[in-house]
């Protein structure tokens, strides 16, 4: 059961959540259960059975799908606010998960059962329109992901995470790679050339952006 300060900061984060009856709000707080995982938890993995809805009070899940050969490549993060897209296909579909999520920030969130899920569905239109918002715009990204891996060079689309994410990224030249489907050789090789041409300062698991202007200017040069 949630505590009522849980129950408020999860219609905080999901303000459609407000516009349940109130008997269907009664029953989220009475049967989600609150739980709590530590950075680096894995929360679930390929194969792994689907049983829960859950929602982010606080904290990252990084979405990512290995490859045999060793690689993974980043499908999206899930953050306060957010929906998986994969839990929710694997709840309607009664299917298990095709991918791993990890704990990237120590994570708060809350979790309905499948039988819970399944009655906000019936009953609330508010639930729905929520739910398949989130598939919406996470197919959308999904989308936006495949032709930036198939059709774009890895140097537009390194500097663009770097002018999003600018002014300072604590990640390693790994983490990068696997956010962008690529070895981390490929990305030393464009980070060093970008510290040369003086856009960034590279540290120990750290990059700064110093041109941001001219990093978005790359990008959009190599797009054309």
């Amino acid at each position: 059961m949630l505590t009522a300060a849980e129950l408020a900061q999860i219609q905080s984060e999901y303000p459609m959540l407000t516009q349940l009856p109130p008997a269907l709000a009664a029953h989220v707080q009475r049967e989600a259960i609150a739980m709590k995982a530590p950075a680096g938890h894995i929360l679930f993995d390929i194969d792994d059975s689907c049983s829960s809805f859950v929602m982010v009070l606080s904290g990252v899940i990084r979405v990512i799908r290995p490859t045999l050969s060793g690689r993974e490549i980043l499908l999206y993060r899930v953050q306060p606010g957010d929906s998986c897209i994969l839990t929710v296909s694997c709840l309607l579909g009664h299917a298990s998960y095709p991918a791993r999520g990890m704990v990237e920030e120590d994570l708060h969130l809350a979790a309905l059962s499948l039988e819970s899920f399944n009655l906000l569905l019936e009953k609330s239109a508010a639930f729905r329109q929520m739910v398949f918002q989130f598939f919406a715009d996470r197919v959308h990204h999904l989308m936006e992901l495949v032709e930036g891996v198939t059709f774009q060079p890895v140097e537009q689309r390194l500097a663009a995470l770097l002018v999003e994410r600018a002014p300072r990224l604590d990640v390693t030249h790994q983490m990068l790679a696997d956010e962008l489907g690529t070895v981390r050789e490929v990305i030393s090789r464009h980070l060093k050339e970008f510290e040369r041409r003086g856009l960034v300062q590279l540290g120990r698991g750290s990059v700064i952006v110093l041109d941001a202007t001219a990093l978005a200017d790359l990008g959009a040069s190599i797009a054309e």
